[in-house]
Order: structure tokens, then sequence, then C-alpha cells
């Protein structure tokens, strides 16, 4: 399928009811209050990389989703992707791994903007297992497609999928902003701050590159040092 044209598949509600969509960067979104608000949402709490990440990663699950036909329910993928990254951003910065602050962030939204529980729980497990692709891939289409838009916005997974006018016109419209530099110091930040929150995620493998002294324990040690005999 093309995603340059406005022919793409149109976007459906689970209720069955056709959405209003527009096209962006070259491709058909959906474009109702529900994603605009989460737009915004993501607008004001990311900062202009981190938002146009976040951008570039629901456009890319978005041709995919179109290209491959895969059915799914588009608003929820749009809040899912837009939403993806909170826990890096500092007003949701907490004690939990920062997928698991962002998740709950997300859901909290989700809820306010009405969304059933069911559309809550797919907002949530998309968001905490963005970063988990191993497990995230065999989830509901909405949390799969969403960690495909991400993967390829972030370690270039999938990239010669997209036709190379639509990558263009994406990037073009949402400028990469130092994506790579600026995303090591967050997570280095995380790894520097909340070591304990790091340790069986992906986050661990900044802080055990790039962050002096880093130390945030293993699961090894767990095991090893569990109250049994043997």
């Amino acid at each position: 399928m093309n995603q340059t044209t406005a022919n793409a598949t149109q976007a459906v509600a689970p209720s069955g009811r056709a959405l209003p969509t527009r096209m962006l960067a070259g491709v058909e979104v959906p474009d109702t209050p529900l994603v605009s608000r989460a737009i915004e949402y993501a607008r004001a709490h990311c900062e202009p990389y981190l938002f146009n990440h976040v951008m570039r990663s629901w456009l890319f699950a978005a041709a995919m989703a179109g290209k491959d036909g895969t059915a799914h329910d588009p608003e929820v993928l749009a809040v899912v992707t837009l939403l993806h990254d909170l826990g890096l951003a500092e007003a949701f910065q907490g004690p939990l791994r920062f997928e698991v602050e962002g998740a709950n962030a997300a859901r909290t939204f989700a809820r306010a903007q009405g969304l059933d529980e069911h559309r809550c729980q797919l907002v949530w497990d998309g968001v905490a297992l963005n970063s988990t692709p191993s497990i995230c891939l065999h989830k509901e289409s909405e949390v799969a497609l969403g960690v495909v838009g991400v993967g390829l916005d972030w370690g270039g997974w999938g990239f010669d999928a997209i036709p190379t006018d639509v990558m263009a016109n994406i990037i073009e419209a949402f400028p990469r902003l130092q994506m790579k530099q600026r995303f090591t110091d967050d997570v280095c930040r995380i790894a520097r701050t909340r070591p304990e929150t790091t340790y069986d995620n992906f986050a661990r493998d900044f802080g055990l590159r790039f962050v002096p002294g880093y130390d945030p324990g293993s699961s090894v040690d767990a095991l090893m040092g569990a109250p049994f005999d043997e």
C-alpha cells in the first residue's frame, strides 16, 4: 500500500465506526479529539527531541500497520506511541523503572479521556513493555505495533520497510534533534540517580558503558542470596 496517498485503509474504531483521518508527513492517521489531546499531552511534557521521537514512532507504527493491513485500534496505537516515553519526562520520574512510571501516567491520561479499562490496559502494556520487544511483539496488535514503531525510530529495526519518500517526509516534519546523544543522556541520568530501577532492563547497558561507578545489583545476587540452605 502506498502511504503517500490519501487512499490508505480507513481508520476504524473498536465499535466498527469509521474514524476521521488526516495525512501527516505522508501517513494517514486518525484525526480525533483523543489523538489530538494525546499529541498535546506529549508536547507539554516532553523535550523537543523526545516529542519528535514519539511523533515519528507513531507515524512509523501507523505506516507499518497500513502496509501490513494489521487490524488494530488506531486511537490506542496513537496513545501508546505518543506517550511511551513519559517516564523520561521530569514530571513523571519516580521510584519505579521509568517504563512503569510512564505506563502509570499514560493509563491515568487514558482514564481521564474516558477510555474503558480494556483500552486503558492496552495503553499500560504498550508503554510498560515498549523497551522489551521480545515480550511486546507477542502481545495484542496495538501493543506489538507500538514497539514496531518505537523500535524503528530508536534502533532502525524495519527501516527498509518504510518507503524512502515517507521516511524523508517523517524526518523532515519531526527532525531527530540529536536523538542518539540526548536519549543516552536521559537514560544515563536514570542509571546514575536510580540504579536500583535499572538492574533488569536496557538502561543497565547504558549505565555499564557510560556511568562511572554504576552498580545496579544483579539477579544472580538475588538468587545466591536467597534465604534457603541450597
